[in-house]
């Protein structure tokens, strides 16, 4: 039977995003898989699984796209790829707790691409973000908020066991 499925982009997903979603999916039976191009740490609970792409550009980004399903949620720092799964119309936000909708990316690409402008002629890119509780408490609430939505909105077929752990 086909369930939500949570997608991650773990090339650059903070440690304690993976493991909160492990044990979030760990509790409601959800399938997690970690895509990037080489093996990212996680716990052993048998809800996810690993899947390594080969070192080409976007090769992790396309086997996400390729895979993703409307009823599931797509976890990425890429605003590109947030882009083209807001597109597909596909749940996509990213560690800190932003959900990009087709209202927002629009301006989240534009943004990106101007800072990446900057770096490119010597003008940006030493910026370094931190990551704390302030950014994993904003992404927390913001998954579950998104988590129970889709599982609510997913197929009778998709969400009767899920409801029932909720």
């Amino acid at each position: 039977m086909k369930t939500v499925h949570i997608w991650i982009d773990a090339d650059s997903c903070p440690r304690m995003v993976r493991d909160y979603i492990l044990g979030y999916a760990e509790k409601l039976s959800l399938s997690v898989t970690f895509v990037a191009n080489h093996i990212i740490p996680a716990e052993k609970n048998g809800t996810h699984e690993m899947i390594v792409c080969d070192k080409t550009q976007d090769a992790a980004d396309d086997y996400i796209l390729s895979h993703a399903d409307s009823c599931d949620m797509i976890i990425t720092r890429d605003i590109p790829l947030a882009a083209r799964c807001v597109e597909k119309q596909l749940c996509v936000l990213n560690d800190r707790g932003a959900l990009y909708t087709k209202e927002n990316i629009g301006q989240r690409l534009s943004e990106r691409n101007f800072s990446l402008q900057l770096a490119q002629i010597g003008l940006g890119g030493c910026k370094k973000s931190s990551y704390g509780k302030k950014e994993f408490s904003a992404f927390t609430r913001c998954f579950d908020k998104e988590i129970h939505h889709l599982i609510k909105s997913a197929p009778p077929e998709l969400n009767h066991s899920q409801m029932a752990d909720c």
